[in-house]
């Protein structure tokens, strides 16, 4: 008889706690002036809905997280991981999408009512906060106005929260591990390198080759094209000489390590290889989820400047100029991005020894 009190029946309205969520949209024009202004329930809703949808971010990455952050992964956890990146790539389409919505908002309407806002801001979300968090955006990255600590709004519990997630439990530190304990980076008798840098070597000298034998471009021209184009010291030092790669990490041009940023090219390289099939679409999430994060940031700023023009936000930014600048400055996996520099073409990639090949194949055998 207990076990039968696990699945009484509940009703649509009661399970999806109605009452609270339709209840919550108190219009402040309305409760101060009890005159409502009508977009006023519009502006509500779209922000709490982006809440929501910060609250299921935050659940998918703190699933994430946790697994990848173990010694050994499970090959089950990292198809888990992609369906849950690409769910929260999703959310954030979603995200961008809810900006048009908005914008059918015009600015008089938005001053019908905008008066009544001061001082909160999106500043003040924790949720939106706790997500650049946990995906590993750097302290010292980020643009703040006003002198204040980007967690400056919260309570002392949420400061606490946020200082711990950055403590190494992020989404970048993670994967970094991750990529550095991979056992595909220890190649026995193949000296990868040694391979890349030659492929690398003949890539460059086809190129130049062509320049040179173009019967379009002038002298000149063709001089600032074999400028632009370089050699192997231009855009590959730092994947070629691990000397040059930690200089760059200690400026702060790179943040990824090197035996990351090594299995990282690797797995785009032969990602038609089965068993790094997975792993590239990891690493390709990651940089549909940055890029998503800069295309929304980029259109809250334009909506932000369609909205208001030049005037400070209402928690006291600059308004449109902050927005911007945070989405040119706040990038979390620009190092998975510039992976592609590094990419030479599958004609010119090194071939793999049998048993190197055998070990990133699928084999079954009836024995």
């Amino acid at each position: 008889m207990a076990d039968d009190k696990k699945y009484t029946t509940i009703h649509y309205h009661n399970y999806l706690e109605l009452d609270k969520i339709l209840s919550a949209q108190t219009t402040r024009s309305g409760a101060i002036d009890g005159k409502p202004a009508h977009e006023e329930t519009l502006f509500i809703i779209v922000h709490q809905v982006y809440e929501l949808w910060f609250k299921q971010i935050i659940h998918e990455l703190s699933s994430i997280i946790d697994p990848f952050a173990a010694d050994s992964i499970d090959e089950q956890n990292i198809g888990i991981a992609i369906g849950r990146l690409e769910r929260v790539i999703e959310i954030q389409k979603l995200l961008v999408q809810q900006i048009t919505v908005l914008e059918t908002m015009t600015p008089l309407d938005f001053l019908d009512f905008r008066n009544y806002l001061f001082p909160a801001s999106g500043f003040q979300s924790f949720q939106f906060r706790k997500i650049e968090v946990m995906l590993g955006l750097l302290e010292d990255e980020r643009i703040t106005y006003g002198n204040h600590h980007y967690s400056s709004p919260f309570n002392e519990e949420q400061k606490t929260e946020l200082k711990e997630l950055s403590k190494g439990r992020t989404v970048f530190e993670t994967i970094e591990s991750w990529l550095e304990r991979i056992p595909f980076l220890k190649f026995k008798n193949f000296d990868f390198l040694s391979h890349y840098k030659s492929a690398v070597n003949n890539m460059i000298t086809k190129e130049q080759e062509a320049i040179k034998a173009s019967s379009f471009l002038t002298d000149k021209e063709i001089e600032s094209r074999l400028k632009m184009l370089g050699d192997t010291d231009t855009y590959f030092d730092s994947i070629l000489d691990p000397k040059v790669h930690a200089e760059k990490l200690k400026k702060g041009e790179l943040r990824l390590s090197y035996n990351a940023t090594l299995a990282a090219l690797l797995i785009n390289l032969y990602r038609d290889e089965p068993i790094l099939h997975n792993p590239f679409r990891l690493l390709i999430s990651l940089v549909e989820i940055d890029e998503l994060m800069v295309t929304w940031r980029y259109r809250h700023a334009q909506m932000v400047l369609r909205m208001l023009g030049r005037k400070i936000g209402t928690g006291g930014s600059s308004g449109h100029d902050y927005l911007n600048k945070t989405a040119e400055k706040h990038r979390i996996f620009t190092d998975f991005h510039n992976i592609s520099t590094l990419l030479i073409p599958r004609s010119e990639l090194p071939t793999l020894p049998d048993d190197l090949k055998k070990e990133l194949s699928f084999n079954f055998s009836n024995k």
